[in-house]
């Protein structure tokens, strides 16, 4: 078996060096996910977006802030080199358009593009023109709504309304499902629960139910305990420390 060995040089200009490595030929600026470069030829500098020199470029393109200390600016000329734990990379290329996109698999966004958080939890939306990379557990299916996905399988979808959450009969009416409901016992399959998309666009599943883990949707959660007042901290307190229970068990 015979590799290849690349350089400067021969490493593709915005284009994949293989299914699981992207190169981005940078000239300029581009957003980067902290983890996701795992080398770089030139001179290329990386900077938090806290640093001063950014402020006009963050304001114009980066309405996040939940999710600012993931984020860094790649900054200068050379080749950068992005992967994420041997998930499958591509490229997209956005015109005047709008597409959601989980968070944890977004690697990095042109500036030209404008990143906000959507009302979906874990879930980022990129509008405007320019290219992203992102990483997929498995190959990239576009699919046309009316269609229900299975939460974990989603990758985001374009120029269509967010989804509604659909839960099965069985687990609403149901007994167990009653007991899932009221005890946090068991996890929700994509058979029970799953995100209902309707009207134009496109839908983008990725080919496993395994995703990626990502501190970012905690802290989006979080962010929405203040608006649960007294009561309901209580309530998703008991409710927590019954799951906890319950997931002990297994």
């Amino acid at each position: 078996m015979t590799s290849t060995t690349f350089n400067a040089a021969t490493l593709p200009a915005n284009d994949n060096v293989n299914p699981y490595a992207f190169s981005v030929d940078l000239n300029g600026q581009w957003f980067t996910q902290k983890g996701k470069m795992i080398a770089y030829y030139g001179q290329i500098r990386f900077q938090a977006l806290s640093a001063g020199p950014l402020d006009m470029l963050v304001a114009e393109s980066f309405h996040s802030p939940l999710y600012a200390h993931d984020w860094i600016v790649a900054e200068g000329q050379g080749k950068l080199l992005l992967a994420d734990r041997g998930f499958d990379i591509n490229s997209y290329d956005l015109d005047k358009g709008n597409l959601t996109i989980r968070a944890a698999n977004l690697l990095a966004f042109e500036p030209g593009l404008e990143l906000k958080q959507s009302i979906i939890p874990g879930f980022l939306t990129l509008i405007g023109t320019g290219r992203f990379v992102a990483a997929s557990n498995g190959p990239v299916h576009f699919v046309e709504p009316p269609i229900r996905v299975d939460p974990q399988a989603l990758l985001g979808w374009a120029d269509c309304p967010s989804p509604c959450h659909h839960y099965d009969h069985g687990y609403v009416r149901g007994v167990l499902g009653a007991a899932r409901m009221m005890f946090g016992v068991g996890g929700t399959s994509g058979e029970e629960h799953q995100f209902d998309f309707t009207g134009e666009g496109t839908v983008l599943i990725q080919s496993s139910e395994h995703v990626t883990s990502s501190d970012a949707m905690l802290r989006e959660l979080e962010g929405q305990i203040g608006m649960l007042g007294v009561p309901g901290l209580r309530q998703l307190h008991g409710t927590i420390a019954q799951r906890l229970a319950a997931e002990q068990q297994h």
